[in-house]
């Protein structure tokens, strides 16, 4: 999980007025260390994805997510909002604040629902999504992502076994 993101392709405290913008912003975030996939290509790649069907998770957090011809492995950004945006959630109808995209090569396989489910997991959390919401760097906000997995069980059915 860690090699999907970078500190770079983070983004904190921001101002943007719409789910577009959100997007566009994540669309720049993304394509900045990838020369070959322009942020207008994965600009409209999230935007068809979420015509399909919101990707609102709902308590505030989305994951756009699409896959882009080009791309040699999975990527991912992160933009946390100052104030939530219409994003048309299904599930809750709250605006959304903490927003995840992925992008994923275009001929991956089912590996890409293995990541959704990971993201997905993390943000179930909502302790987790308060102290994301309250980051104001980016270093804090990666920190949140993924301080807590050295502190999962190595194996679930023997809980002496913690790599704390």
């Amino acid at each position: 999980m860690k090699t999907l993101i970078s500190k770079a392709r983070i983004a904190c405290q921001r101002e943007v007025s719409s789910k577009k913008r959100a997007l566009d912003v994540l669309s720049e975030l993304l394509a900045g260390d990838h020369s070959g996939t322009t942020p207008t290509e994965i600009f409209t790649c999230l935007l068809e994805r979420e015509r399909l069907g919101s990707t609102g998770l709902g308590h505030g957090v989305a994951i756009p997510h699409g896959r882009v011809k080009g791309l040699d492995s999975a990527r991912a950004a992160v933009l946390c909002l100052q104030r939530g945006v219409d994003y048309d959630s299904v599930v809750d109808e709250q605006p959304v604040d903490i927003i995840m995209a992925l992008l994923f090569p275009e001929e991956c396989s089912d590996e890409h629902l293995t990541i959704l489910s990971k993201v997905a997991e993390l943000f179930h959390d909502a302790e987790r999504c308060e102290r994301i919401r309250a980051a104001a760097t980016p270093e804090k906000v990666y920190l949140e992502l993924f301080s807590e997995m050295v502190l999962k069980p190595i194996d679930k059915s023997n809980r002496e076994k913690w790599t704390e």
